[in-house]
């Protein structure tokens, strides 16, 4: 079984992908805690799950026993339309409350998101900072470019996703490949059906 905790949980996007990817796999899931700050985001999660967020991370203190962390920490300072500010930024630093986390309770693994400019943020120095504290707490780190277009999400959004494992390398059955931006298949599925009834 997977209980998980979901940081900076949004409206559970995260959590729905885990879930619905391990009810295929049969494998149990239990989200253990959510937090969330945005009040509308909590909002829409409650409906979606039937539970709301807790607030801040930075404000919980226990947490009770889980081996999986979510978490699409806040991408603002290293988004191509943000400032750039990175760890500058407060909202930058919120990655040092998931090394927090995985330093306290040691998790098995995690899977956190965020999008593509941290791979080039501060000409890659702060995506090697990140990797680096993850291994320093005995995580084995892979990371990917995947782009939504791909996987039937109407969007064309590439986002990274770095996944870790505790003690062990991460077997990963996907290529970052699969985040090229050309895809649009889910348009043009839709696309063709229009064209179709015209």
């Amino acid at each position: 079984m997977i209980n998980f905790i979901d940081l900076f949980a949004g409206i559970g996007g995260m959590r729905l992908g885990l879930e619905l990817a391990c009810k295929k796999l049969n494998i149990e899931t239990r989200c253990i805690l959510s937090s969330e700050i945005d009040y509308k985001a909590c909002e829409t999660y409650a409906l979606n799950f039937d539970e709301i967020p807790q607030g801040d991370i930075k404000n919980i203190d226990k947490i009770s026993s889980f081996n999986f962390i979510l978490a699409g920490f806040p991408c603002q300072p290293f988004s191509y339309a943000g400032k750039h500010q990175g760890f500058g930024d407060t909202r930058g630093t919120l990655f040092f409350e998931v090394e927090r986390i995985l330093d306290k309770y040691k998790p098995d693994g995690f899977l956190l998101e965020n999008v593509r400019g941290l791979v080039t943020h501060d000409k890659g120095r702060t995506l090697k900072t990140i990797i680096n504290k993850l291994n320093d707490l005995d995580y084995s780190v892979e990371y990917l470019l995947l782009n939504s277009s791909n996987f039937n999400v109407p969007q064309n959004r590439v986002r990274i996703y770095i996944v870790g494992k505790k003690g062990s390398q991460p077997n990963l059955t996907i290529k970052s490949d699969k985040g090229a931006i050309d895809s649009h298949s889910l348009k043009r599925i839709l696309f063709k059906v229009i064209c179709l009834l015209l």
